[in-house]
């Protein structure tokens, strides 16, 4: 702390001096022109406050939503009612817990290190609570904004089934109407390219395997849900599409991490020589991966090496690329549902921006605030510091992102309520406080 001396050159002076105090008051919170009342939130697994792969009752009571719940009480907000996973180990839908970091023993070594496990306490079977609607909290893990308004959906996801009136008939803008919201935040959209990318996006093999949604698709049911929910009076904010390239899943497992000694590197031109593959070769230090590509011509037995544009996904077993030699041997290249290959990649990249031109577009025509989630994360893939904290896209080490690689930890979804608080207060003139991140858990060690 610097120690500042003040010279009082007249006893005038020093009198008004020591009369004046520190103005600790902090200002007014106001709802400005908005009415938090009745709030709802409207998205998929990010605004249901999933984590760790799995949906469970600390993700939800960390969520960004009910983050912001909390802010809007201070200026009039009601109460707000999540349709809450019973205490436990959580679930993916299928059966599957949340991971943890636990100490797991690496191939070929005696030292165990820190790792994402399952938790080995189990996983949370899906409640039914529908009887304790309606909710303020429609947040359903797998939904794309093209299955907001598509009433089957809510017998065929069981996220949405457990919570909603009728299942089959039921719409996840159906179930916030319920609320009869005079406030929502609205943020769909992720799901329409994530899945597909997740996927290492493999060609569809029937009408359910994940697709890019198309973009006009998309911008009707936004608009759609948007102008059904305004059309009573309420306010709101939507939030933009982030680039999925961003996010530690596709950015953990570099795409050169064949390092290699010049004696590896002849032996393996020799290997691949001999398997009639000379168009494939390597060279001492770091080399792209081996993927499956089958515009690399049957020369090159349809494989190629990854090149910086190209993404190795988190799925990718770990135990397989470094002892396993997945990506090296010319029998073991890295299949399609590990890679989001560069074409695959700019797919993904076209249809987000298209994606973020229409909610853009509707947030101007609507007169509600935009929230532009996509900038915030290409802010955090390049870190920045908080509070004296870095933060970065890292995947475990960053302080952002959970153990899934996709959503955020507690954290994480702070700087998400903070992005909504800011574009709220711009908007409508409305002045919440942020949300104090540090008092929020990033990823916990063992």
């Amino acid at each position: 702390m610097k120690k500042v001396t003040y010279i009082l050159y007249t006893a005038g002076v020093m009198m008004t001096l020591f009369s004046c105090k520190p103005n600790l008051k902090q200002n007014p919170v106001s709802s400005g022109t908005a009415d938090f009342s009745r709030y709802v939130a409207i998205g998929n697994s990010l605004t249901s406050g999933y984590a760790d792969g799995a949906l469970y009752k600390d993700g939800q009571v960390n969520s960004y939503p009910n983050m912001l719940a909390t802010q809007f009480r201070q200026a009039g907000g009601g109460d707000f009612n999540i349709p809450y996973m019973d205490a436990g180990g959580g679930n993916d839908g299928s059966g599957t817990p949340r991971r943890i970091l636990g100490y797991v023993m690496p191939c070929n070594s005696t030292t165990p290190t820190i790792s994402p496990i399952l938790d080995p306490a189990g996983f949370t079977a899906l409640n039914n609570v529908a009887a304790g609607g309606p909710y303020n909290m429609v947040g359903v893990p797998g939904a794309r904004a093209i299955d907001a308004t598509f009433p089957l959906y809510s017998a065929f996801n069981p996220f949405l089934q457990r919570f909603c009136q009728t299942p089959g008939t039921s719409t996840l803008l159906s179930e916030a109407l319920r609320v009869n919201p005079t406030f929502f935040t609205l943020f769909l959209g992720s799901n329409d390219v994530l899945l597909y990318a997740t996927g290492g996006a493999v060609p569809p093999t029937n009408q359910f395997s994940p697709t890019i949604s198309d973009p006009a698709a998309v911008q009707a049911a936004l608009t759609m849900m948007v102008d059904s929910l305004t059309k009573t009076g309420a306010k709101g904010a939507i939030a933009n599409v982030p680039d999925v390239t961003s996010i530690p899943y596709f950015t953990t497992i570099p795409w050169n991490g064949v390092v290699l000694t010049q004696g590896k590197a002849d032996t393996l031109n020799a290997l691949y020589a001999g398997n009639s593959l000379p168009g494939i070769t390597w060279h001492a230090g770091a080399n792209g991966f081996m993927i499956v590509d089958s515009s690399a011509g049957l020369t090159n037995g349809f494989m190629r090496h990854a090149t910086a544009s190209d993404y190795i996904l988190l799925t990718t077993p770990g135990d397989s690329l470094s002892c396993g030699m997945w990506g090296v041997y010319p029998n073991k290249p890295l299949k399609d549902q590990y890679v989001l290959d560069a074409v695959e990649a700019l797919a993904v990249s076209n249809a987000t921006q298209l994606y973020n031109s229409s909610i853009a577009s509707i947030a101007s025509n609507y007169n509600i605030a935009h929230v532009d989630i996509n900038a915030l994360l290409k802010t955090l893939k390049s870190g920045f510091i908080y509070n004296g904290v870095t933060f970065n896209a890292s995947f475990v080490t960053g302080g952002a992102f959970s153990l899934d690689g996709v959503h955020p930890n507690p954290r994480g979804y702070s700087f998400i309520a903070n992005e909504f608080i800011k574009a709220i207060n711009t908007k409508y003139k409305s002045t919440l406080p942020l949300v104090n991140t540090i008092q929020f858990n990033g990823v916990i060690f063992p």
